[in-house]
């Protein structure tokens, strides 16, 4: 007689409490069935138990669950046939495919990415729990777009060798935008102004650019503190966000966030001690703390005071030293008095500064940044100033600098730099379009960091309307320990001005120089030049320039000149791109000898930069040069300066201010001024994103000379002469380059001069 017992009793006896149990026997072999891609061999490893072995209703329980566990199959029996252990398995169905309709926001594979993560991938065995939580997965990526109202339908549809197809059916809806952002409890400022600080906004023109409009919760938790720290620093010391709700419409369309807060009352600052440890005097750190008694309390300036305190003492080796401002309010009379803790720690030294991550750059070249050196004190301003002189070589991505404590030690730190190289290499096309040089196209290969020695090649030419050349460059940054650099430069230049109206002629130069840069600061640097130029010019002695015609017959058409120059700059600006406060300041020097028109050239520029609001800046730039030949000749006119036009005097013809010869063309002059003022604020809807700003601008200047051949300009420096302009404009710091706009209105101006109200300029012109 055949004794069989099927799971549902197996699982009864496991499970239940059972009116039967299953009757031990020594198992005397062992079948297993309805496998298609599972080995047999792997059944066995579930198995608790072996041939000769015992099995009873506890290792049934066991083998059912570890089979279940493994997630391969939707059904399992257990049978016994004469002491035959039976295993009859019905395996769970592979996934083929994965179809996927409807996607426009994401691509196939970005999408069918998430749902890996989510276990649903091809190949992998198929499970209706993940298919669940990959649809919810697939709604969350889109959810982060902003898509509230996407719709994914999933389907599966079975397939022959027990496989199956699964297909999302996907109706993406429309971007869910901020219909409207309401703040209640506010009373000492209006909710227009509050909004006006927050990166989320309602629908505008311009948000589909800034994506301001489309709501998220990190966004918006940003916005609340981004309000705490405004209402703080108004003086609104217990300031509270009570509460907020996000709403959307029943189309999912449509957002609207409520923000409750409570103001509470407005202090001001009242006595301010200091306490703990004053190991720097009591009256330098007095002198480092941004409030006074009677200010309204600005918390950004008490956080600041905080800082500057600590950075002063890790300045002379207190790494960990912590200053903490404790207040003490005074309700009744709105003050609010502060205690300032000062906890130096231990003095700390660097054992080692340790470099990681550069694995083409040498160490040499990121170690002869560090301002911070090993086995002295630590200095909290050189290791910062260290870690900005690594990021500024522009060879990484990353530069991270932590300084861990050294283990078994209390007063001993080693500096951690990690870098994440990029590539210093690249191979570069541009064009460019400007009106005065119109289409310009530029090509060259750069290497910033050859070999990973930090020094410098490049090889260019470039192409435009009036010029054609090619330059090839070589530095090191480092000719000396100490920092002075060592560049060369090769340069072939062909110019015919005629094409840009200043002048007929034609000047093809040709040069070689070398540089010298000597850092006497970490803001200030001096470079010296010596060149070897060649000028060649050709004028048609009728119908070409009387300017250069009267060159060529008074000093011949080739010139070879000895060409010194020396320069200082001095940078302060946060940014070179889009600066927000700062001075950039620069004195040039230039001579020519050994020729026969000697000449020196001077120039001065000045530029600072104003934040009036954490938005709107003003820019303030002066420029003044001058330029005068030795023996009581004239300046070669093609050493002249030139003025109008974007860089300038917008509003006027580029290159067409000053002098001009009997001809009418623009020759420039031998002195050059012009003045600008600038107030930049963001473009509406964009609100903190400085990459694109509008501005309204002030321009004036205008270039001198005794080329004065039509009497159309004055010889004589004089500022009744200068030319001035007001306008507006508008700079993107695109994807493709910069591009500058502007419309200028001409409102000192005179008879003669070449207006040019609305201009532009796309890319960087050479």
């Amino acid at each position: 007689m055949i004794k069989q017992k099927t799971l549902a009793v197996a699982l009864l006896a496991a499970f239940a409490a059972p009116a039967w149990a299953l009757e031990p026997f020594v198992v005397k072999d062992i079948r297993v069935e309805g496998l298609q891609r599972t080995e047999v061999g792997t059944i066995f490893t579930y198995l608790p138990v072996k041939v000769g072995e015992t099995f009873d209703d506890s290792k049934a329980s066991a083998a059912v669950k570890a089979l279940y566990g493994t997630g391969f199959f939707k059904d399992v029996r257990l049978e016994v046939e004469d002491n035959v252990l039976v295993v009859t398995l019905v395996e769970r169905p592979s996934i083929a495919q994965i179809n996927i309709t409807g996607a426009k926001e994401f691509n196939a594979d970005q999408l069918k990415k998430a749902m890996k993560g989510a276990g649903l991938a091809e190949s992998l065995i198929f499970d209706k729990s993940l298919l669940d939580q990959a649809e919810q997965e697939l709604k969350r990526q889109y959810f982060n777009r902003g898509k509230y109202s996407v719709d994914i339908k999933t389907s599966v549809t079975p397939l022959e060798r027990n496989r199956v197809a699964v297909n999302f059916d996907i109706s993406e809806g429309v971007v869910a935008r901020i219909k409207r952002i309401s703040i209640v409890g506010n009373q000492a400022f209006s909710e227009d102004d509050l909004i006006d600080e927050m990166r989320l906004s309602t629908s505008g023109w311009m948000t589909w650019l800034s994506k301001a409009d489309q709501y998220s919760k990190q966004k918006l938790e940003a916005d609340l503190e981004t309000l705490r720290s405004y209402y703080q620093n108004q003086g609104y010391l217990e300031f509270n966000v009570d509460s907020t709700q996000v709403n959307i419409s029943p189309d999912k369309e449509d957002i609207y966030i409520t923000v409750n807060v409570t103001e509470g009352k407005q202090y001001k600052v009242g006595e301010l001690k200091l306490a703990g440890e004053l190991l720097v005097p009591e009256e330098e750190l007095r002198k480092l703390i941004q409030l006074a008694p009677g200010d309204v309390f600005n918390r950004d300036k008490l956080v600041s005071s905080n800082s500057a305190m600590a950075d002063r003492l890790s300045n002379d080796g207190y790494a960990f030293a912590n200053v903490n401002a404790v207040p003490q309010l005074d309700r009744d009379k709105q003050t609010a008095s502060f205690t300032f803790y000062v906890d130096p720690g231990r003095k700390v030294y660097v054992r080692r500064i340790n470099i990681s991550g550069n694995t083409r750059t040498k160490d040499e070249v990121i170690r002869r940044e560090m301002r911070q050196m090993e086995n002295a004190s630590y200095d909290g301003d050189k290791v910062k100033r260290s870690r900005n002189r690594v990021d500024n070589l522009g060879y990484f991505t990353e530069v991270g600098l932590d300084t861990p404590a050294v283990p078994g030690t209390t007063d001993q730190v080693d500096v951690e730099v990690k870098v994440k190289e990029k590539p210093s290499g690249n191979i570069q096309f541009g064009v460019g379009y400007g009106q005065t040089e119109g289409v310009v196209i530029q090509a060259g290969i750069t290497q910033s960091n050859i070999f990973g020695t930090g020094k410098y090649v490049s090889a260019s030419i470039n192409t435009s309307k009036s010029q054609r050349g090619f330059n090839l460059s070589y530095t090191d940054p480092y000719f000396t320990v100490d920092g002075l650099s060592l560049g060369y430069d090769l340069y072939v230049n062909n110019a015919k001005p005629e094409k840009i109206d200043t002048g007929k002629y034609v000047m093809a130069t040709a040069g070689i120089g070398a540089r010298l840069g000597m850092p006497i600061s970490e803001e200030d640097v001096i470079n010296f030049g010596l060149t070897f130029d060649q000028t060649k010019l050709t004028s048609d002695p009728v119908s070409g320039s009387p300017i250069a015609n009267a060159f060529i017959k008074q000093n011949g058409n080739r010139i070879r000149t000895v060409i010194g120059s020396a320069s200082w700059a001095s940078d302060t600006r946060d940014s070179a791109v889009a600066p927000n406060e700062g001075r950039y300041q620069s004195a040039t020097f230039e001579t020519g000898v050994g020729t026969k028109v000697p000449y020196y050239k001077l120039g001065y520029q000045y530029q600072q930069f104003f934040p009036l609001s954490r938005e709107v800046t003003l820019m303030l730039n002066g420029e003044i040069a001058m330029g005068k030949a030795t023996g009581g000749k004239d300046l070669p006119f093609y050493r002249n300066y030139f003025a109008g036009g974007v860089g300038s005097v917008r509003g006027f013809d580029g290159s067409s201010l000053g002098p001009r010869d009997s001809t009418g063309s623009s020759i420039g002059g031998d002195k050059r001024l012009v003045l600008n003022a600038e107030m930049f604020f963001p473009f509406p809807g964009m609100k903190h994103d400085r990459t694109l700003r509008l501005s309204a601008f002030l321009d004036a200047g205008n270039v001198f000379g005794p080329n004065d051949v039509s009497g159309l300009a004055s010889n004589k420096f004089s500022l009744g002469e200068l030319r001035a302009s007001v306008g507006v404009g508008l700079s993107w710091i695109s994807p493709l380059g910069p591009l500058k706009f502007s419309m200028a209105q001409p409102i000192r101006k005179k008879s003669g001069d070449r207006k040019q109200r609305f201009q532009f300029q796309i890319g960087s012109v050479f």
